[in-house]
C-alpha cells in the first residue's frame, strides 16, 4: 500500500468518529476498497439506537437504489449472452403494457430517459403507509401514457426499474431475485448481499443482522427505530437490495473499467458508466448512465471523476463512489432519514485526494499531529510530506479552507516552530504556529497564530470551571 494511502486511512476513522459525535447520527458503516482489496472497514454508533444495539461492520442495510447498479449489471450480462439488446422495446419482453409504455427501450428505462412516473400516484410505500408494489399494482400504475415524451430529459423512475425487473425475469425464465442472486451477486463473490429482504438472514461465517432505520429527531423531538424489513416485491430491481458497506464497495469497484475481476466485460462496464443524462436542475453537476450516477469531485488537490450510486429507504441513506483513476471505492451507509452518507463520501474522498497530492508525513512534519480544542471547537493537524494542513473535523469537508503550516524546526525550551504560509484572508495567514512539547517530547499545546488550543480534557475542565456544568 502506498504510504500516502495509509496516512489517509489512519485519519478517516478519526474524522468519521468526530462527525458522529458532532451530528448525533444513530450509526454508520464505512468501507474502503482498492483493487479488490478491503483496506478499511469500520462501524460506529448503533444499529438500533432505542434498543442500544451497537453497530458492527457485519450489519447489513437496506441500500435501496444501489439496487439499480445490480439490475443494470444484470441487463449487461444478458446482453453479453445474446438474450436481449439495449434497444429492445420493453414490450418485446413484457406483454400487456400500455402501447406507449411498451415502445420504451431497455436503455431508456435503465438511464431514466423514458419519461415514466417516478413512484406512481400513491408513493406511500416510502412512508411505510402501504406495501411495495407487486406486479399487478405496478402494471396498474403504468396503465396510462408516460409522464414525458421519451428522450427529452433525465427523469428518475423507480417504476421504470420495476419494468426492467420483469424483463429480466422474462429473459431468464426465473424470478428476478433468484437469477440476479445467483448470476450477479454470488458470481461477484458477495457474501452479505441479497436482492430483496430474505425471510431470515443467513447466519453466515461472520454473522448477519439488519441495521434498523431511524427517523430524524423532528417532529417527535427524538428518533424512533424503523425496522425496514419489508419485502419490495416487483420493485426489488429498483430498491430491494440488502448489503454491507464492504460488499457494496467491492461490487462497485468491480464495475470500474480498470478492475481486473468483474462479472462484466470491460466493454459492458464502459457502457454502464457512459454519461447519458445530465441532471438539469441540481446545484451539483451530476450525470446518469446505465444504473450509475457520476460526477467530478473538486478539492485542494484537483479533480477526481467518480461513479457509483446512492440509496434512500425508510430510515436509511447510503452512498458508494468509485474513483477509477485511483482504483479506490468508498461506501458509507447511515441508518437515519437525515443520514450524512452523501457528504461523508465526499469528505473521505477529499481526505484521500489531499494525501495523494501532498504525500505521507515525513520526519520533518510527523510530530505535527493531534486534535486540539478551544472554546470554538477543534482543529486537526494533518502532517504530510512537506507541510501540515489544519483541518476542521466538524465540517463535512474537513479540508475546506484549510490553513497550511510549514514546519521550521525545534526551538530551545521544548517547542516546534512553524509558519502559517497559507490561510484565507479572515484567518492567520503569515503568522507563527507552535507546538509545545513536554519533557517526554509529547505535544501539550498548539498555538495557531494568537490562539492557544489544548487537549480536549483540559478544555473540558477549563469550560466547566469558567461556566459551570
Amino acid at each position: 500500500m502506498e504510504k500516502w494511502l495509509q496516512a489517509a486511512i489512519d485519519y478517516i476513522p478519526r474524522w468519521i468518529t468526530h462527525q458522529m459525535r458532532h451530528s448525533e447520527q444513530p450509526g454508520v458503516a464505512l468501507a474502503l476498497v482498492q483493487r479488490g482489496k478491503l483496506l478499511l472497514e469500520m462501524a460506529e454508533g448503533h444499529a438500533d439506537a432505542p434498543g442500544g444495539v451497537a453497530m458492527t461492520p457485519r450489519h447489513v442495510f437496506r441500500v435501496a437504489s444501489h439496487s439499480k447498479l445490480f439490475t443494470a449489471a444484470a441487463l449487461m450480462k444478458l446482453r453479453e449472452q445474446g438474450r436481449l439488446r439495449l434497444d429492445d422495446p420493453i414490450g418485446r419482453h413484457v406483454a400487456g403494457l400500455q402501447p406507449a409504455v411498451a415502445e420504451l427501450t431497455l436503455a431508456q428505462l435503465a438511464s431514466h430517459g423514458a419519461g415514466l412516473v417516478r413512484d406512481g400516484a400513491d408513493a406511500g410505500q416510502w412512508q411505510e403507509r402501504r406495501p411495495f408494489l407487486d406486479e399487478a399494482a405496478l402494471r396498474t400504475d403504468l396503465a396510462s401514457s408516460p409522464t414525458l415524451e421519451a428522450n427529452t430529459r433525465f427523469k428518475y423512475s423507480n417504476h421504470g426499474y420495476g419494468l426492467l425487473g420483469l424483463a429480466i425475469a422474462a429473459a431468464t425464465g426465473e424470478p428476478y431475485v433468484d437469477w440476479v442472486q445467483r448470476e450477479i451477486v454470488a458470481a461477484a463473490g458477495l457474501q452479505h448481499t441479497w436482492a430483496d429482504m430474505p425471510a431470515a438472514l443467513p447466519a453466515g461465517r461472520h454473522g448477519n443482522a439488519l441495521a434498523a432505520g431511524h427517523s430524524g429527531k423532528l417532529p417527535l423531538g427524538r428518533r424512533v427505530a424503523i425496522p425496514a424489513a419489508m419485502r419490495t416485491h416487483a420493485m426489488a430491481a429498483a430498491t430491494g437490495f440488502v448489503s454491507s458497506a464492504a460488499d457494496l464497495a467491492m461490487f462497485v469497484g468491480s464495475l470500474s473499467p480498470e478492475a481486473k475481476k468483474s462479472v462484466l466485460s470491460v466493454a459492458s462496464r464502459r457502457e454502464m458508466l457512459h454519461r447519458r443524462w445530465r441532471d438539469p436542475h441540481a446545484q451539483l453537476e451530476r450525470w446518469y448512465g446505465l444504473g450509475t450516477m457520476s460526477g467530478t469531485l473538486t478539492g485542494l488537490a484537483g479533480a477526481w471523476d467518480w461513479f457509483g450510486h446512492t440509496g434512500g429507504f425508510p430510515g436509511t441513506v447510503t452512498r458508494t463512489a468509485c474513483v477509477p483513476a485511483q482504483d479506490l471505492t468508498v461506501s458509507v451507509l447511515t441508518n437515519a432519514t437525515d443520514g450524512l452518507s452523501h457528504a461523508w463520501v465526499d469528505g473521505v474522498l477529499q481526505i484521500l485526494q489531499a494525501f495523494e497530492k501532498h504525500g505521507a508525513p515525513s520526519r520533518r512534519t510527523a510530530a505535527w499531529t493531534g486534535r486540539w480544542w478551544s472554546l470554538w471547537g477543534s482543529m486537526d493537524l494533518l502532517p504530510m510530506a512537506d507541510r501540515v494542513l489544519v483541518a476542521n473535523p466538524a465540517l463535512l469537508n474537513p479540508l475546506q479552507d484549510a490553513s497550511v503550516i510549514e514546519p521550521a524546526g525545534r526551538a530551545r525550551g521544548g517547542t516546534l516552530n512553524g509558519h502559517i504560509v497559507l490561510a484565507n484572508g479572515f484567518a492567520s495567514h503569515g503568522e507563527p504556529a507552535t507546538l509545545t512539547l513536554d519533557a517526554r517530547g509529547q505535544a501539550t499545546a498548539f498555538r495557531h497564530g494568537g490562539t492557544e488550543l489544548l487537549p480536549e480534557r483540559q478544555v473540558v475542565r477549563e469550560l466547566t470551571r469558567r461556566y459551570g456544568r
